[in-house]
């Protein structure tokens, strides 16, 4: 696995949203997704739409995965 195709993964399963990933181990990333559809959520529920986007992925291929989850508007984008 590599911090690319996480990047693509979690881009197509959350439409218009942003992500920039790291990860050099192959196993552990750390990820920054920028997202219109994190309006209102709380931190988990932000989580859970991101792993949802990675599926069986989770656990497995990808071992662990730190997520920073922002709207627009809170990493300064937004309009």
């Amino acid at each position: 696995m590599d911090a690319d195709t996480i990047r693509q993964l979690i881009e197509q399963g959350l439409p218009g949203a942003r992500a920039e990933v790291r990860g050099d181990d192959g196993v552990h990333f750390e990820a920054t997704v920028v997202a219109e559809a994190f309006r209102g959520k709380l931190p988990l529920a932000r989580h859970r739409l991101v792993y949802a986007t990675l599926g069986e992925l989770m656990g497995g291929a990808i071992h662990a995965l730190s997520l920073r989850t922002l709207t627009p508007d809170e990493a300064g984008t937004g309009e």
